[in-house]
């Protein structure tokens, strides 16, 4: 299998300048760049530069898969929503880190598989059903982060004495985006499951008008100015979310309890996963249960119907044999199945070993018909 590398950026918060687009296209001639994006794959060779940097310089969102099994998505928001010492409190390993610039804070995401991605082309195009966590974040939506630091547990990064962070609601009931990031990272349901149980139920408070309208008159005038200013200035494009999270009427996610260890939560994600898999096993006996009822009650049916006329069963046994082929061989031995079968349920096993002999003696040139005969358990040959 060739190796096979797959690269997408994308800006959000600003569009690329035709300088930065040239600065992108210097280091990569194949790149499919646009005001808002880089994407390029590589079959043979690598990106030339570092993706750290592009998202520095240029980028919000990045996400990075091969086929040896690495999954990577880097998001970059400002720091205006996003507080550097809270990214630093769930991103804690090398599965999951954060960084600073001076304007804003970067959260990089890994996940590992030695077993590879036998089918990553699939995931192409997964980030644009994973961008919306980043406006969730910036809403005041800290699920992403804790999923984050859940990503570290899974990876085994952490002592397993370690405490976990404060908890966000919602964690049993993700969002879309959130799911798919989660699928994206490969993280375990179990230790999910076993997480969001100290998760509260998510709940949303949007500001009703009335209460806007009460509110907003009580805004200090210069930033009142501040906020006109910046969107004559195209500068708005967290302002909603600035806004809402200064009223304290966006997304009720204020995390709270927390505390269990490391080790807690990996022992109930094992627990699980044992239920789980016990479950499907009872699953999967009643089914075959119900399976050789079904067979059993088909297998009597066509026993009572052989029993009506078995004379009439060894004649088209005997038609069978006659067109010398190997497949009505085989249907032929079926039926002589049954009869053997019946002659068991009706106390006439004597009887049916009598006619299987004659039967064999009559066709002993027919080696391939005889063998399947054995097989079937039908004829001990002499030879054996």
């Amino acid at each position: 299998m060739s190796e096979y590398q797959y690269y997408e950026f994308v800006a959000i918060d600003r569009p690329l300048t035709a300088a930065e687009q040239n600065e992108l296209r210097a280091v990569s001639t194949r790149g499919r760049i646009s005001a808002s994006s880089f994407v390029n794959d590589y079959q043979w060779g690598d990106l030339k530069a570092d993706p750290r940097d592009w998202m520095r310089r240029y980028f919000d969102a990045h996400l990075y898969l091969a086929n040896w099994g690495t999954r990577r998505i880097a998001l970059r928001l400002p720091k205006s929503l996003l507080d550097p010492a809270l990214a630093a409190t769930y991103c804690v390993s090398h599965a999951a880190s954060s960084m600073s610039t001076r304007e804003h804070v970067i959260l990089d995401l890994h996940s590992e598989d030695e077993d590879g991605d036998e089918e990553w082309w699939e995931d192409e195009g997964a980030l644009a059903s994973i961008i919306p966590v980043r406006a969730e974040l910036a809403a005041g939506d800290t699920r992403l982060l804790y999923l984050a630091w859940l990503l570290c547990v899974q990876n085994q990064e952490l002592d397993e004495d370690s405490l976990e962070p404060p908890v966000p609601p919602g964690l049993a009931e993700l969002s879309g985006p959130l799911r798919s990031l989660a699928e994206f990272l490969r993280l375990d349901k179990d230790l999910l499951e076993t997480a969001a149980q100290a998760s509260t139920s998510l709940s949303t408070r949007k500001p009703s008008a009335a209460a806007l309208t009460k509110w907003v008159p009580q805004l200090p005038s210069a930033d009142k100015d501040e906020v006109i200013v910046r969107l004559l200035r195209g500068d708005g494009a967290h302002l909603r979310a600035e806004l809402l999270r200064r009223y304290g009427g966006g997304a009720a996610t204020e995390a709270a309890g927390g505390g269990r260890t490391v080790g807690e939560l990996l022992a109930g994600a094992e627990t699980r996963w044992a239920g789980r898999q016990r479950q499907k096993a009872e699953r999967e006996a009643a089914e075959r249960a119900r399976r050789e009822a079904a067979a059993a009650a088909a297998r009597e049916q066509r026993l009572d119907d052989l029993a009506a006329d078995p004379e009439q069963a060894w004649q088209r046994v005997a038609e069978l044999i006659a067109t010398k082929k190997p497949k009505e061989y085989d249907t032929a031995v079926t039926l002589l199945t049954d009869l053997k079968a019946l002659s068991e349920r009706d106390g006439r096993r004597k009887a049916f070993r009598g006619r299987i002999h004659q039967l064999c003696q009559e066709h002993a040139r027919k080696q391939s018909l005889l063998d399947r005969l054995e097989r079937a358990g039908l004829y001990v040959s002499t030879a054996s």
